[in-house]
């Protein structure tokens, strides 16, 4: 499958390298393509991935993820050019700059306005409740971790809980887009357990069913 990658940051990176060793064909989107950090990233890859501008990258591809901080998402997006019919992963939590909690919530989320923006888009939210060393590494002894998404568009959904459970994600559908409201303050939870509680980000959530 072709995928875009834009943000080149730890989140971008460590699952545009895991996708990218499951044979997925894996283009970073980014402002300057040859800048020093995407370089070191592909050079990580060994060739299995490539960079190029974001517009000119989303163009090609079938999946988006959107992987940068939340107050660059909407110029982020505006630079993508036509989205339409895209899949894109929202894996973006609306933090403020000094992560002391989420700047939206309760009414709307970062994944209904990124939906907004993107226009014809079908946005999944995903990946946004853990960090990227689970990540790099989503299984803990015998159990893997609870990714959840959310989503209006069901084929989309499918397509993004496959490319989830290929990382070994325990996957679960959390319902329609609006859910993000809810995997948001999730999401803020596991950064306060990480930070303030001083757990560390050897943690993560994991849904039991009886």
């Amino acid at each position: 499958m072709k995928i875009t990658i834009i943000g080149s940051g730890n989140v971008g990176g460590t699952l545009g390298s895991r996708w990218a060793k499951k044979g997925h064909e894996i283009t970073f989107g980014a402002r300057d393509p040859k800048g020093e950090k995407v370089q070191k990233l592909l050079k990580s890859l060994d060739g299995k991935a490539k960079a190029s501008g974001v517009k000119d990258a989303v163009s090609a591809s079938q999946v988006v993820l959107l992987a940068t901080p939340w107050w660059s998402a909407e110029d982020a997006i505006r630079s993508a050019g036509d989205l339409k019919g895209k899949i894109i992963i929202d894996c973006i939590n609306p933090l403020a700059k000094d992560m002391s909690g989420l700047t939206i919530g309760h009414t709307t989320s970062a994944a209904e306005k990124i939906a907004g923006w993107a226009v014809g888009a079908r946005v999944v939210k995903a990946f946004n409740s853990t960090g990227s060393k689970n990540m790099a590494n989503p299984v803990y002894g015998s159990q893997k971790i609870t990714m959840f998404i959310c989503g209006d568009d069901v084929e989309a959904k499918k397509t993004v809980a496959g490319l989830a459970a290929e990382l070994d994600f325990d996957v679960v559908d959390a319902g329609a887009l609006v859910a993000a409201r809810y995997l948001e303050a999730l999401a803020m939870l596991w950064v306060h357990l990480v930070v303030v509680a001083g757990l560390g980000p050897d943690v993560a959530f994991k849904l039991i069913k009886r």
